[in-house]
């Protein structure tokens, strides 16, 4: 019997099946239509999943439907805004897989995280 067991996610997944043809976004940063960048981590994360759930629903996608998200930072300072954040947009009950990786930066220096997703949109197999 195996004796490992991984530690509980703290709002994802470690692993996620798909069910149906699968989305892939661009990484989305905070950069509004008009080219400004709002202030502050927490303002610049929502306005990045606002952009995500724009584009999911241009592929037909909605946030139940993200089963990876793929986190790129510049401080793990804001860890616990991020989750919260993270948690008004996607499936809670069903949380997607994720990655985080700090970085040393992004396009822009005053950018201070991008967000990519992957979404499978339901087949007729789909348990959602």
């Amino acid at each position: 019997m195996n004796e490992f067991h991984l530690p509980a996610p703290a709002g994802y997944s470690h692993a996620v099946t798909a069910h149906g043809p699968l989305v892939f976004t661009s990484g989305q940063i905070a950069v509004r239509a008009d080219g400004s960048v709002p202030e502050g981590f927490e303002a610049q994360a929502r306005l990045v999943f606002e952009q995500l759930g724009r584009a999911l629903d241009a592929a037909g996608a909605i946030w139940s439907d993200v089963i990876k998200l793929t986190v790129f930072v510049t401080t793990l300072d804001d860890l616990e805004a991020f989750r919260r954040v993270r948690d008004e947009f996607v499936d809670t009950s069903y949380p997607p897989a994720s990655s985080l990786v700090r970085v040393a930066g992004l396009v822009r220096p005053e950018l201070l995280l991008e967000i990519e997703a992957v979404a499978s949109l339901p087949g007729e197999t789909s348990p959602r």
